[in-house]
Formats: C-alpha cells, sequence, structure tokens
C-alpha cells in the first residue's frame, strides 16, 4: 500500500510539473552564414546568471549553441575584424570589440556600432522578449527566428503576445547596409584591421559599420536624453528612418518598442543567424521583410506569414502534446 502510494504521489508530482508553468530555459543557436570569421560576443544583463561563454569564433558555415537559464536576459552580436597583436598578444576587433583584449568579453559590452540580438527570458505574463536593435548602430546583417517550445506546459500566454498571438516571429536585419550608410556615420576600415582578419565584405579602407546618430554626434535629440528623454518628445530622426526603412522590425531609436519588440511563449528556442541572405555584401534598396530573401543555401531564412504561422503551430503543437502527456499520467496514477 505504502508503494502504492509513493507511485502515486511520483505520478501526480510529474503531472502537475508538466502542466503548470514553468521558469523554462532556452537554447540560442548562432550559424554564421558570413563569407567570413565573426565573434560572437554574449552579455549577460545585471542580476542574471552568466552562460556558459561570453565569446568564441564562429567560422564561415558554423553553428554553435548556448544554453541559458531560466530567467536569463541579456544580448549578442557579432565581432567583426578581429586578430591578435603579435607583439602585446592583445586580441581586438574593429566592430563589436568589448574591451577584453581576449576572445571572452568576461562581462564587456560591444562598442558602438553594432547589430545586437537583445532577449528576456520567462519575463512579464511568462513571456520571452527579444528585438534585434540597431540602437547602438549596425555592422552586421542578423536574423532572429523562434523554434519550437523546447518544453512549455503553460508559457503563461494570455493571448497578449504569446506563440500564439502574432507576436511570436521572426525579427531582424537581413541588409547590408554599410555600403548604403550615409556618410556621416559610415565606419571605414583601417589598413590595419582589413589586413589583420579577412571580413565584413569590405577591402582596405571599405565601410565595416554604421553608426547612429546618438553616436555620431552625441546630441540629446538623437540620443534622446536631457529633454528628449520621453516617447513624446523623442521622435525618430533622418538618420533612424534609414535603419526603419531598410529594416522596419529592427529597433532604430530608443522608443521604437511598438513595432520591434515581440514575444513568444517562456520555453522558446531561437536561432540567431549572422548574415542570413544574399543581400549581405550589397544593398537592395527593398523592404527585406515584406518579402522573403533567398540565402546563398537557396532555402528561405526570413519566414513569411504562412511560414511564421506554420512555426507557430509547432509551439502549440508542442504544449498540446505535453497536455496530453500529463493527462494520461494522472489517469495511469487514478487507475493503479
Amino acid at each position: 500500500m505504502a508503494r502504492r502510494s509513493a507511485y502515486l504521489a511520483l505520478c501526480c508530482s510529474l503531472a502537475l510539473l508538466l502542466l503548470l508553468p514553468a521558469a523554462w530555459s532556452a537554447t540560442f543557436t548562432m550559424t554564421n552564414n558570413c563569407g567570413y570569421t565573426v565573434w560572437p560576443g554574449l552579455l549577460s544583463g545585471a542580476g542574471t546568471a552568466p552562460l556558459s561563454t561570453t565569446g568564441f569564433a564562429l567560422a564561415h558555415g558554423a553553428s554553435a549553441t548556448v544554453n541559458a537559464p531560466a530567467s536569463w536576459s541579456g544580448r549578442m552580436w557579432a565581432r567583426t575584424l578581429c586578430a591578435t597583436d603579435a607583439a602585446t598578444g592583445k586580441f581586438t576587433c574593429a566592430t563589436g570589440d568589448c574591451g577584453s583584449g581576449s576572445v571572452l568579453c568576461n562581462g564587456g559590452g560591444a562598442a558602438p556600432p553594432a547589430t545586437l540580438a537583445e532577449f528576456t527570458l520567462d519575463g512579464s505574463g511568462g513571456l520571452d522578449f527579444f528585438d534585434v536593435s540597431l540602437v547602438d548602430g549596425y555592422n552586421v546583417p542578423m536574423l532572429i527566428v523562434p523554434q519550437a517550445a523546447a518544453s512549455a506546459a503553460g508559457g503563461g500566454g494570455s493571448g497578449n503576445g504569446s506563440a500564439d498571438s502574432g507576436k511570436c516571429m521572426a525579427t531582424g536585419c537581413l541588409v547590408d547596409l554599410n555600403g548604403a550608410c550615409p556618410a556621416d556615420l559610415r565606419v571605414m576600415a583601417t589598413t590595419a584591421s582589413a589586413g589583420g582578419a579577412a571580413g565584413a565584405g569590405a577591402g582596405a579602407g571599405g565601410p565595416v559599420a554604421c553608426r547612429s546618430a546618438c553616436e555620431a554626434f552625441g546630441t540629446p535629440q538623437y540620443c534622446c536624453s536631457g529633454a528628449y528623454g520621453n516617447p513624446n518628445t523623442c521622435k525618430p530622426s533622418t538618420y533612424s528612418q534609414f535603419f526603419k526603412t531598410a529594416c522596419p522590425r529592427a529597433y532604430s531609436y530608443a522608443y521604437d518598442d511598438s513595432t520591434s519588440t515581440f514575444t513568444c511563449a517562456a520555453g522558446t528556442s531561437y536561432a540567431i543567424t549572422f548574415c542570413p541572405s544574399t543581400t549581405s555584401g550589397k544593398y537592395s534598396g527593398e523592404n527585406p521583410q515584406a518579402a522573403g530573401v533567398q540565402p546563398t543555401n537557396g532555402s528561405m531564412v526570413y519566414l513569411g506569414g504562412e511560414q511564421l504561422a506554420t512555426g507557430d503551430a509547432h509551439i502549440a503543437a508542442a504544449r498540446s502534446s505535453l497536455l496530453v502527456i500529463a493527462a494520461a499520467t494522472l489517469a495511469a496514477a487514478v487507475l493503479l
């Protein structure tokens, strides 16, 4: 009798764990489709558990996975044109450098300009919040695509941005903006950086990044500070509209939340691709979010509306499967 009671308690506990919302972790899969090596940097937010790595090399065509703990928040980016000084042993990058002097960023953030992937996992309402930000400028094209939930029974979805509400979708900036960058925002490669590592699709002296107006000019109007430190006074500028026109789903300035923040049920994993399409290395002038852009491998990486809906269905299906398993477990326990 005692053994049966213990078994019943175990089954019920398992079912409850499956049925109740939980603090789910996530897996980030980073893929480098650039024609050169990039060095991803990873920075955890204040008070957030650190990731297993803060930086590494990612060769052309390579992928790497990083697991994030529950309720993690932070950002990721690609460093380019990196090299180690033969005399000092110091590791530096022409774009996205984190100032650590090594491949590991060790708590250092990206020096602007850099394209940023930003995440807050299992936040308000049991949702993940994520975006691609050009607020600190741009250095490489980037795409974030939500994957099927690793495990989610409830996910906290209340219809206000859960996996089923239309806000769990791909986001990013697929276009290489460096060549089209306004002259007063453009960052040019030095001969030393261009010769020290292959990268960024630019030769010696070519454009390797595009600064934000805040970084370039430092005025309150562009930085949304001082008298401009609220959404009523800080409006899009001609410079931020350059980024927004090319990349409508990416953050272009500090108060660009409504069209640039996306949410998925907690437990979702994410694919992050650097240089996700053939627009890398040139500026097509088209809205990459309006239609799918063919990548170098011939498959569609930027998901259209129908494909996004299918991706959401996979997440919902995974959640439903867990509910069925939990219900079956409870039924088996009752029959014993």
